[in-house]
């Protein structure tokens, strides 16, 4: 995929990633090393919790987003190199759901103080296979600007 520079962005452009299917091991597996919760690890327990059974963290369900944005969805020149955002989670994440970010350029900023850059202001939902949004984020990101050719 052609790397998105500055210049190619704009206040209303659209980004879609592709999906990923989360399975129970990919939940037990995360939530073990980064989010050991038992609605996160155990099936039995997890249906007594306030989530009625087995759900991903919602650090798993970001760092799903992450991997699909750099993968195809935002696939801008240099990475995605945040400064600041908000994050939060609309809906569970559970087992056998496929999961796809939509995100749209919201601001476009040219720095003034270093002309090689400026910052996007980026608004993204993931979204489960029945289109219902489990994550917003919306991040400002530095992105650099087309190389001049010398």
């Amino acid at each position: 995929m052609t790397p998105l520079y500055l210049e190619d962005l704009r206040p209303g452009l659209k980004l879609t990633s592709g999906t990923r299917t989360v399975t129970r091991e990919d939940i037990v597996r995360f939530a073990g090393e980064f989010d050991p919760q038992p609605f996160h690890l155990d099936e039995e327990a997890a249906k007594d919790s306030v989530f009625g059974g087995l759900v991903a963290s919602g650090w798993h369900t970001a760092a799903i987003m992450i991997r699909l944005l750099v993968g195809d969805g935002a696939p801008f020149a240099g990475g995605i190199v945040g400064v600041g955002g908000e994050l939060s989670w609309t809906k569970a994440v559970r087992p056998g759901d496929t999961l796809q970010v939509h995100s749209e350029i919201v601001d476009v900023t040219p720095s003034r103080s270093r002309p090689d850059r400026g910052t996007v202001t980026i608004r993204s939902e993931t979204r489960n296979q029945r289109d219902e949004v489990v994550q917003v984020f919306t991040a400002k990101l530095i992105v650099p600007r087309k190389p001049v050719p010398q």
